[in-house]
């Protein structure tokens, strides 16, 4: 590049004397070269910053280094992006976890272009998919579709871990967690890693929640990812992944030991499902108007702080509500939900039906009525901003106070949007 600019000037000089109109085209051109070259640098910059040392610090500590091989998980209903990394003994085990700034649509999978829809499922990125020059500072392509998506019709693309707080369809970070997002991808590919697997989930799978999420459109579905969850939570090994009959699938592991944890595994937490439903877990839907935010970023604003662009922060006062299809019964209504230790055993289970109770009533909580005579917890932590906005906006001030009725919306001042 530098030598192209180099021969431009030399010509530029030629000319000037000789065609002042051709001597203005180059000087456009030279220009626009300089351009190029400063966002190409720029973009090189910070796609080259370093890993902080303090995560170093706790990959020394995991008996793991910036080479090693890595992988990423992320929870819609949590907000959160984990990252794990290969120790010296074969094994992934947790590095560090990311908070969502913004991600839209609703739980379930991504299905067609357009649809605002965070997928969900098992994806790879290899070092194609990194982009030091994104628009939104950093990014990495997810990889949707991928074979299971295309099995099902699945359209669209550029589905991507990005900077900023703007969604639509996407997982976006904030510059500084991407940057060190980006930094740990980028580190892990160099190292000899040809892509890291991105898996990404509904919500965290545990018994408790499939037994909560047994009634939603999406439950065949999350019992897929469910398998798979289960399986490297039990070996630590990354997921052999195919797709059968329209299926996820499976590979066993290599090491027989290994296998026999991910079916015994599999096997306790299919029982602890059952268990849960049969102490009369709650069947639940949970709601959004579009996606979710990570509490950490509510609660900033809420101080005041200034996140930049955030995309449709209005339908953020209607994130994760949930709508009871079966109330909760016995045990599992009398301590206000259903106790950890259901299902790990009889005596485990009686004795959590003997603790008292020690959360508040539901009673006491704002209540929402919904269709059917239904009835959900009003959330309490999301401000709410009803009001005609444009699609994305700077939203930097503190949250007005909450009504107390249901339905009800607070008028906004009108310094309120920028």
């Amino acid at each position: 590049m530098m030598e192209i600019m180099l021969q431009l000037i030399d010509k530029t000089r030629i000319e000037t004397l000789k065609e002042p109109r051709r001597a203005a085209a180059l000087i456009a051109a030279l220009l626009a070269a300089l351009f190029m070259a400063g966002a190409a640098a720029a973009g090189a910059s910070k796609g080259e910053l370093p890993i902080p040392a303090a995560t170093l610090a706790l990959m020394a500590a995991r008996d793991t280094t910036p080479d090693a091989p890595i992988l990423m998980r992320a929870y819609k209903k949590e907000s959160e992006i984990e990252v794990w990394k290969l120790n010296k003994s074969g094994r992934y085990v947790f590095l560090k976890s990311f908070p969502i700034c913004r991600w839209s649509g609703a739980l379930g999978p991504k299905t067609r272009q357009g649809d605002r829809q965070t997928p969900e499922g098992f994806y790879a990125v290899g070092p194609h998919q990194m982009n030091p020059y994104s628009h939104y500072y950093l990014s990495f392509d997810t990889g949707y579709p991928n074979a299971y998506d295309r099995a099902h019709g699945g359209s669209g693309s550029d589905v991507m871990v990005h900077g900023t707080c703007s969604s639509a369809g996407c997982f976006a970070m904030t510059d500084r967690q991407v940057a060190e997002i980006f930094a740990l991808a980028r580190e892990a590919l160099r190292g000899g890693q040809s892509a890291f697997q991105f898996q990404s989930y509904p919500f965290r799978m545990s018994a408790q929640n499939m037994a909560r999420y047994r009634s939603d459109p999406n439950i065949a579905f999350w019992r897929e990812l469910k398998e798979g969850s289960d399986r490297f939570e039990a070996t630590g090994e990354e997921l052999d992944v195919s797709v059968v009959n329209g299926r996820y699938a499976f590979a066993p592991s290599k090491d027989p030991a290994n296998e026999l944890l991910a079916a015994a595994r599999h096997a306790r937490e299919q029982a602890r499902v059952a268990a849960f439903i049969k102490e009369g877990s709650a069947a639940v839907r949970t709601t959004y108007s579009d996606g979710g935010q990570n509490p950490y970023f509510a609660a900033l604003l809420r101080k005041g702080a200034h996140l930049g662009d955030v995309s449709r922060p209005e339908a953020l006062a209607f994130a994760g509500v949930d709508e009871v299809l079966s109330p909760a019964r016995g045990v599992c209504a009398r301590k206000g939900g259903c106790p950890d230790a259901i299902g790990r055993g009889p005596e485990a289970t009686k004795a959590a039906a003997d603790q008292p109770r020690m959360d508040a009533p539901a009673a006491d909580q704002p209540r929402i009525i919904l269709a059917a005579a239904r009835v959900a917890p009003m959330p309490q932590t999301e401000p709410i901003t009803l009001a005609p906005a444009p699609f994305c906006y700077s939203l930097g001030r503190p949250a007005p106070a909450q009504s107390t009725i249901a339905g009800g919306m607070p008028v906004l001042p009108a310094v309120w949007f920028d």
